[in-house]
Parts: structure tokens; sequence; C-alpha cells
């Protein structure tokens, strides 16, 4: 009798499982490779290559986390160095503030400053007349301030380059996963 019972768990175990594979099988083919050919049948790297990167939009004394993140995007779309037809045009506008969680009580002075960053981007044809896709990406570095001026200067402009390196790769993902799809 004991052993009718385990027998039934064994083969409700097993047919769950097979169950679980089969599905897996079926879904299998859902799936495609971001960086692999697109539905066009174009390799990615050619058609994130073929992305002309704008100057970006930044507010007055902002424009070095600007600099930053062109530079990642120029480099993250085509690292190559060889010059590739564009096609597409990628325009941006953002923001940067700061913000200070932690005061110290004895001095009155910020402890550490937090980055937050939201920029505003649009990939458009070439001629301007069809937006591919846009959106906006947002991320915050946080950094020690010290009472020493240029020790906090140099952190916080190690943070502005932390920043900028992980909106130029929400970018380029959001980018990618678009063009994708698109044939």
């Amino acid at each position: 009798m004991a052993r009718a019972g385990i027998g039934r768990r064994i083969g409700g175990r097993a047919a769950r499982l097979a169950l679980a594979g089969a599905l897996a099988l079926n879904l299998s083919a859902c799936f495609r490779p971001l960086y692999g050919p697109t539905a066009s049948g174009e390799p990615m790297g050619a058609l994130l290559a073929s992305i002309q990167v704008d100057d970006i939009a930044m507010a007055q004394g902002q424009e070095r986390i600007g600099h930053y993140l062109r530079s990642e995007l120029i480099f993250d779309l085509d690292g190559s160095g060889q010059p590739a037809p564009k096609r597409y045009r990628l325009k941006m506008q953002g923001s940067e503030t700061v913000q200070t969680p932690i005061v110290s009580s004895q001095t009155g002075r910020a402890e550490s400053g937090t980055i937050v960053a939201n920029v505003k981007f649009a990939l458009e044809s070439l001629d301007g007349t069809r937006i591919i896709t846009e959106g906006v990406a947002t991320s915050t570095a946080t950094y020690d301030r010290s009472v020493q001026r240029f020790a906090s200067l140099r952190a916080a402009r190690d943070a502005e380059i932390r920043l900028a390196k992980v909106l130029a790769d929400q970018i380029k993902t959001r980018i990618a996963s678009v063009m994708a799809a698109k044939p």
C-alpha cells in the first residue's frame, strides 16, 4: 500500500516535469537574442552603428554629464572606430539635481551627495520624418563629500561618469530592444 502511494508521487512528479519541459520547448521559439539578427535580418551591431548621436541639451552648468553621456553612447553604439553610414539620429535632453541626504549634526555640512539624472531621448530617422522610439532614462549615483574641496569635486565628477555609463546602457538597451523587433 505504501509503495503504491510512493509510485503515484513519483509518477506525478515525472508528469509535471515532462509538462514543464514541453512548455519550455514550445516557448523557446518565442525568444530572440537581443544582439543577434534582427527581424529584418540585419545584424544589430550594424543598426546601432548607424545611429548619429547629437549633442545633449542640458541646463547651464550641467553640460559635463551631457558630454560624458554622449561619449559613452558613441562608444557603446559603435566602438569600432570605423565610420558607418548614418540612418538614424538620437536626440536627447537632460537634467540633473544633487541631493544631500546626510548632513553632519556637528559641522552642518553634507557628508554625501546623490546625483539624480533624467534624460529624455528620441530615436528618429535621419531626415526627422519618423520617430522610431522615445523614452526617459533615469538613474542615480552617490558620492562622499569631504572637507577638502578638490576631493569633493573629483568624487562628484566620478559619480557623474558612473551615472553617464548607467544611462548610456539603459538607452542603448531600450533602442536595441525596439530595433530588434521592427523590420
